[in-house]
């Protein structure tokens, strides 16, 4: 609730910058790690897709597609069938 009252106060073209950057700067992160070896990239491009979206409309309708395409690449069971 403080936050998104807090967000809200700022200036427009402050908030979609400080969007651009934080949300630009984690999907990057999360596409470097599909070439450099490490873990978890699904969540830095969700993340970063979530706080492009309190500002960007575009990026509302492409977290609810990459939510739905996430979930399909989770293994359902991670134990050995018998």
């Amino acid at each position: 609730m403080k936050f998104q009252k807090a967000w809200k106060a700022l200036p427009v073209k402050l908030r979609k910058t400080v969007a651009l950057v934080i949300g630009s700067t984690s999907i990057l992160f999360g596409a470097l790690l599909i070439v450099l070896p490490g873990p978890f990239t699904i969540p830095f491009v969700i993340f970063g897709l979530m706080i492009l979206s309190l500002e960007f409309v575009w990026a509302e309708s492409l977290l609810i597609k990459v939510k739905h395409h996430a979930k399909k690449t989770v293994p359902r069971k991670l134990r050995k069938n018998k």
